[in-house]
């Protein structure tokens, strides 16, 4: 176990050392294998292991296709964004917007999927990170996709009550909501 432990230690040494001589995590790094990024994976799982990392990973995967088209690439999307909640404890991250913006993508990307495990995947990111403004509304938009326009302000109601910052987007997702818009937020807005 010792000279397990003491190769495990060499391993991450090593990899510090290696990204310390550019001071920080190189979001374009590419790992050797391209087509499952385990290495990438690794590095990030051994080192830092910071949602800052994985959120600059998963979104750099992703600009690789649209989702909603391929399903090899959603498929290997929601596994990466699993891998990167498992990664990532609640208890450490919840005030981190980065850790909430994973939470609420992979609630997004699993609501192309099964719209019910993503409910259940926005009820976690709204837990866990209560305090973002951005995770109420996309859950609200989902209930709203979902044609569930009680929810949809229930949840929008809550999340102005329980003072998620900033107020203001809160503020035109419900105005958008009372005017029935389909969209709780433009692209401009969000």
């Amino acid at each position: 176990i010792t000279s397990i432990m003491n190769r495990v230690r060499n391993l991450k040494n090593k990899y510090r050392n290696e990204d310390n001589s550019t001071d920080e995590f190189n979001c374009t790094k590419v790992s050797a294998d391209t087509t499952d990024n385990s290495g990438t994976v690794n590095q990030i799982m051994m080192t830092t292991n910071s949602p800052e990392d994985w959120l600059c990973f998963l979104l750099r995967l992703e600009k690789k296709g649209v989702p909603q088209m391929d399903v090899s690439l959603l498929n290997r999307l929601i596994g990466r964004y699993s891998q990167a909640v498992t990664a990532l404890p609640a208890e450490k991250y919840s005030q981190d917007e980065s850790y909430a913006r994973i939470l609420v993508r992979f609630a997004e990307l699993k609501a192309l999927q099964d719209p019910e495990e993503a409910r259940d995947q926005f009820h976690l990111a709204r837990l866990n990170c209560k305090k973002f403004a951005f995770v109420h509304v996309a859950f609200a938009q989902f209930e709203l996709s979902q044609e569930n326009e009680k929810k949809c302000k229930q949840i929008l109601q809550k999340a102005v009550e329980c003072s998620a910052v900033p107020l203001e987007l809160l503020e035109t997702a419900l105005q958008n909501f009372h005017l029935k818009k389909k969209q709780l937020l433009s692209d401009e807005e969000k």
